[in-house]
């Protein structure tokens, strides 16, 4: 888990990349849960409309991830198209 302001502030702008390589977007701020001080979901934004249909803004949990550093790499995701009313 990422703690600390200025851990979770460094997140924003980061481009996250699904496990195969594809770019999914690129991390637009992050849901910190109050009671454990603990990022929980990143929400991506402008995917690719190949990835999420209508390119709509993405919530993604935090057990998808698998690294952060440069980048956001995922461990898992979806299968794609991820239809917008699923």
């Amino acid at each position: 888990m990422v703690r600390g302001e200025d851990t979770v502030s460094r997140l924003t702008g980061l481009e996250v990349f699904l496990p195969d390589g594809r770019r999914l977007g690129v991390v637009h701020d992050a849901v910190v849960d109050a009671n454990g001080l603990q990022c929980t979901h990143l929400f991506v934004r402008d995917p690719d409309e190949a990835l999420v249909e209508g390119s709509v803004h993405i919530a993604i949990p935090w057990r998808w991830i698998r690294a952060v550093d440069q980048i956001v790499l995922l461990r898992w995701f979806p299968p794609t198209p991820i239809p917008m009313n699923s």
